[in-house]
């Protein structure tokens, strides 16, 4: 009999609608799992088992009277601890965040879940104000790989990765500045969407500015396109927010990939050294592709490095959070963190533009490239999840997380939607991801061509086992 645990978020509610199981049910399931995988993976910063509970019974109630909220009634949810949420504290992974207070706003795709009636089981690491691609932080230390525990389970939504792939919930709230989504999901094995910038509205404005993006983290493509569903509605206090959409995005899952016009680019263009089993694996899920009826061609885009840019926008976003800190609270941050906000600090109006007309002139690039081709695919990450707790890998020589990431963060600077899907694991069984990348606004299409490769069986591996 297949656990609770193990179902998606599409499968809880056919069951809740059927009576097979309760809401109740599922979410004790859940923080069952919880209990179990946590100390090892360290995945959550704050747990609420009561509450949970508590929206559970009335999601059960709500279902025997054949009156569910909305979609998501029921399904167990957890929430990275950079948005906003009512009832507790959004420490950011910081100990410069004060915990007292009110804390009486949700972010509005909090909300939105709310309004569906999800259940909040927890708040999910991150590390300090999301700023790198890995996830530990002095408030709440390192969260692992649940593949493996001496890995990293990527960032900086990692907390969020790992409680999916083993089972303390099938779907999660993450925050995506240069990949923050993307690369915990694929280091972690699971299925991770970066909308298009303003598809998801954003309170109160991240400091990383239009970056920063939010978006599902789910078992599958089918979960993601129904949690879109759910977090894409209005919300007067985003001001950048796309108007709606129409149909839906589970509507749009539906067609396949036959006839898509799909650029294939290893390497981008031999700028990017990719480690052999992430290649393969790549490439032979991109073979799929084309057996599905795609027309696949290796091309690559004009993405020359635009990492001195993406650098020049990051740091000074740090240094924007950071700016009212005192020495005695500065004295407590991420020692890396600490550092790009001083080179942050440093940044002159005219270098900030500069790297704004770069960023421009990458998504005109970006746009001409989509007039030829409907989706490019990439290897998510050019390597597999490397020892928990360091910002590189030992003995790469790079300096700065962007260094390992060079497939990410450029559809931040151009605000694309991008996602990953699993599609296979290295000698030492850790994840490989393959992303797809859309023009803007194709979000509809990125997730289509993304539940295609898992219904044929390309996307997707086995779970790990919980510690």
């Amino acid at each position: 009999m297949t656990e609770l645990t193990e179902l998606t978020a599409e499968a809880l509610v056919d069951g809740y609608r059927k009576g097979d199981f309760s809401p109740v049910d599922a979410t004790r399931a859940v923080l069952r799992r919880i209990e179990e995988v946590d100390p090892a993976v360290n995945a959550f910063v704050r747990l609420d088992a009561e509450t949970a509970l508590a929206q559970a019974e009335a999601s059960a109630e709500r279902w025997r009277r054949g009156e569910p909220q909305g979609l998501v009634d029921g399904v167990p949810v957890s929430v990275k601890d950079i948005l906003l949420m009512r009832g507790g504290p959004t420490l950011r992974g910081s100990r410069t965040v004060r915990a007292d207070g009110a804390w009486e706003e949700d972010a509005p795709s909090v909300a939105r879940l709310r309004e569906h009636g999800a259940v909040f089981v927890g708040r999910t690491t991150t590390p300090e104000f999301g700023w790198k691609g890995v996830t530990d932080s002095p408030l709440s230390g390192v969260t692992r790989n649940p593949y493996d525990l001496s890995r990293t389970s990527g960032g900086s939504s990692g907390g969020s990765a790992a409680a999916v792939a083993l089972g303390a919930g099938p779907l999660s709230l993450g925050t995506d500045g240069g990949g923050s989504v993307r690369i915990p999901a694929a280091f972690c094995g699971i299925f991770g969407l970066k909308p298009t910038y303003g598809r998801v509205p954003l309170y109160p404005a991240s400091a990383f500015g239009t970056l920063a993006h939010v978006g599902p983290m789910t078992r599958d493509a089918a979960d993601a396109a129904l949690m879109m569903d759910v977090i894409t509605g209005a919300d007067w206090r985003d001001w950048t927010q796309l108007g709606p959409v129409e149909g839906g995005f589970r509507e749009g899952l539906r067609g396949g990939v036959r006839g898509l016009r799909v650029a294939f680019s290893p390497s981008f263009g031999g700028q990017v050294a990719v480690r052999p089993a992430v290649a393969a694996a790549v490439r032979k899920a991109v073979e799929g592709l084309a057996g599905l009826g795609a027309y696949v061609e290796e091309a690559d885009p004009d993405v020359t490095d635009p990492v001195e840019a993406f650098h020049t926008l990051w740091f000074s976003g740090a240094a924007r959070v950071t700016q009212n800190l005192s020495p005695a609270q500065r004295a407590l941050l991420d020692p890396g963190l600490r550092e790009i906000c001083a080179q942050g600090s440093g940044v002159s109006a005219l270098t900030y533009l500069a790297a704004v007309d770069a960023r421009a002139a990458l998504g005109r690039r970006m746009g001409r490239f989509h007039s030829s081709y409907d989706l490019l695919v990439t290897p998510t990450l050019p390597l597999t999840a490397f020892e928990a707790g360091a910002e590189v890998p030992k003995g790469s020589g790079l300096r700065r997380w962007t260094g390992w990431t060079p497939f990410t963060y450029p559809f931040n600077l151009t605000q694309q939607p991008a996602a990953t899907v699993p599609v296979g694991v290295d000698a030492d069984g850790l994840p490989v991801g393959l992303q797809i990348v859309g023009a803007r606004h194709a979000d509809a299409l990125v997730l289509r061509a993304a539940r295609t490769l898992y219904e044929a069986g390309i996307a997707g591996i086995p779970a790990p086992t919980p510690a």
